[in-house]
C-alpha cells in the first residue's frame, strides 16, 4: 500500500466439506476447488503492523487476540462473524520503539492469560483488566522469536531466541529459567509443546535443524510411568519403588536435517500426537514421527 509493506489479519470461513467430522477425503471434491469465505478483516489502521494473531484455546471461538506493534488488541466475533468489535486492548509502553514478536495464548486459568514476547522481554497478561501479570526482563541475550505454554503444567512456558537457547520458565518465579537447552547454533524460531506428551518439545532453527528433546524431569510425569499396586507382587513392588523414585533423564531424541535452509516453522499435529511438520525458507515440508522406541517407551 503506497510503496509501503503492511502486515494484516482477517478472518475466514472454510467449506462445510472440509470441516473436522466429515468423512470425503479431499480427493472426491477434486473436480471443483473450494474457496474459502471471507468474514471480516481485523482493523488495525490505528494500532499499526500485525505480528501475530491468536483464538482463543478453549469457549466458542468468538475470541481473538492479536499483537500490532505495540499494542494488545482483544477482538469480539459478533454472533454473525461477520464483523470484530475491539472489546478491550492495551499498549507496551517504555522507551524505545516497542513492539511484539510473538505471543500465546494460554489454555489455563480459564483462558484468561497470554504470553507476549518484545526484544528480550517475556511477559504475561491479563485479558480481562489487560494488566501486566508478570514480566521476564532479558528473558534471552537477544531477540525472543516464540513461546508456547505447558498444556498440562499450569505455570509452564517455553520461550527461544535469537541467542540460540530455549528456556523453560515458572512464571511464578521467573527470576531463572528452570531449565535452558542449547543444542541450536543459530537463532531457534519456534518451540512447540506436544499437545498429549509434554515431555517431547519441539524446536526449529535457522541452522536448518529441527531438535527433538525429551524435557522429563520439568513435565507432568517426571518419573516415568506409574504402576497400579494391585498389579505387583511384593518382589516386583520393592523393585518398582526403586525405580519410580529415579527420575529420567533429559535429553535430545533426535535431530533432523532434511532441511537445507532456515527451518521457520514446527507445528505437532492435532489428530495425531506422534506425527510433527516442519517448514523451511526453502519450501520444503516435511514430516515426521517420533521414533517407535520412545513412543512406546512413553506408552508403556
Amino acid at each position: 500500500s503506497d510503496s509501503k509493506v503492511m502486515t494484516c489479519a482477517a478472518v475466514w470461513r472454510m467449506p462445510k466439506e472440509l470441516e473436522s467430522g466429515s468423512h470425503e477425503s479431499p480427493d472426491d471434491s477434486s473436480s471443483n476447488t473450494q474457496t474459502l469465505e471471507l468474514l471480516c478483516h481485523l482493523d488495525n489502521t490505528a494500532h499499526g503492523n500485525m505480528a501475530c494473531v491468536m483464538w482463543e484455546p478453549m469457549g466458542d471461538g468468538k475470541k481473538i487476540i492479536s499483537l500490532a506493534d505495540n499494542n494488545i488488541l482483544l477482538w469480539d466475533l459478533q454472533e454473525s462473524s461477520a464483523k470484530a468489535v475491539l472489546s478491550s486492548s492495551a499498549a507496551l509502553e517504555g522507551k524505545g520503539q516497542l513492539k511484539f514478536t510473538s505471543g500465546r495464548w494460554s489454555p489455563h486459568h480459564n483462558c484468561t492469560q497470554i504470553a507476549t514476547a518484545n526484544d528480550t522481554t517475556v511477559r504475561g497478561w491479563d485479558t480481562r483488566s489487560m494488566r501486566q501479570i508478570y514480566c521476564i526482563e532479558n528473558a534471552h541475550g537477544h531477540l525472543v522469536r516464540d513461546l508456547d505454554f505447558n498444556p498440562n503444567k499450569q505455570y509452564y512456558l517455553a520461550s527461544c531466541g535469537d541467542d540460540c537457547k530455549v528456556k523453560f520458565w515458572d512464571t511464578r518465579n521467573a527470576t531463572e529459567p528452570v531449565k535452558t537447552l542449547e543444542e541450536h547454533s543459530h537463532w531457534v524460531w519456534n518451540v512447540r509443546y506436544n499437545h498429549s506428551h509434554d515431555q517431547l518439545i519441539l524446536t526449529g532453527s535457522s541452522d536448518s535443524r529441527v531438535i527433538l528433546s525429551n524435557m522429563v524431569s520439568i513435565s507432568s510425569e517426571p518419573f516415568g510411568h506409574m504402576v497400579d499396586d494391585d498389579e505387583l507382587s511384593d518382589q516386583e513392588d520393592q523393585h518398582q519403588e526403586e525405580k519410580v523414585k529415579e527420575p529420567l533423564q533429559d535429553s535430545v531424541i533426535a535431530t533432523y536435517e532434511e532441511h537445507e535452509d532456515s527451518v521457520y516453522a514446527v507445528e505437532w499435529s492435532s489428530a495425531d500426537p506422534w506425527l510433527f511438520a516442519s517448514l523451511s525458507y526453502d519450501g520444503r515440508l516435511v514430516i515426521n514421527r517420533v521414533p517407535r522406541a520412545l513412543k512406546y517407551h512413553i506408552l508403556l
